[in-house]
């Protein structure tokens, strides 16, 4: 079906249009959403982040917010340099919401960030159920589909051994228990 007249026509250069201001307007990015409501309602737009940080007697760079000491070499005197205290206009800031939620936040246990697939689990559980601690013949094993060399089994079982020493000793007994059936 051929195209409808007209619409191949060809882009011509608008003259018109300002390219320095189109790219540096593409350029800026969006401020970031802040994630604590105490900060945000105090934020000013208008003013920078070093001026806001200030204001609620936070520090854009910590390094600056402790003093320096100045060492001399021949008189071994310590001098500490006096920076000037700058007010704090938002204490609410600090004091109502934001230690609290630190304390909070920091109290809580960290998250274990690594987990290891469904699929390697299962691999593992699988050669370790039908060989035991055999892993010449894990190496042999027709499920064995990545053609992992004894060596390499032998680490992946490691790996789930540490992720999950819970769980790896639960699979161990129930091991144990069905043999002991068996038998």
């Amino acid at each position: 079906m051929p195209k409808a007249k007209g619409k191949t026509r060809r882009q011509k250069f608008g003259y018109n249009v300002n390219r320095k201001r189109l790219n540096r307007n593409a350029r800026r990015k969006a401020a970031p959403r802040i994630e604590c409501s105490h900060i945000r309602h105090a934020w000013d737009h208008a003013k920078s982040v070093r001026q806001n940080l200030a204001e609620m007697g936070l520090a854009m760079d910590p390094n600056r917010a402790v003093p320096l000491r100045k060492r001399k070499v021949k008189a071994m005197e310590v001098d500490v340099e006096e920076r000037p205290k700058e007010l704090v206009r938002k204490p609410y800031v600090l004091n109502g919401g934001l230690i609290p939620y630190l304390e909070a936040e920091a109290s809580l246990p960290e998250k274990k960030g690594n987990t290891l697939s469904r699929d390697l689990i299962d691999y593992v559980r699988y050669m370790v159920e039908n060989h035991g601690e055999d892993y010449k013949a894990m190496a042999r094993d027709e499920k064995n589909y990545y053609q992992d060399t004894p060596k390499q089994i032998r680490n992946k079982i490691n790996v789930y051994k540490r992720f999950y020493p819970v769980e790896w000793q639960a699979f161990m007994d129930s091991l144990q228990k069905n043999k002991m059936e068996v038998e």
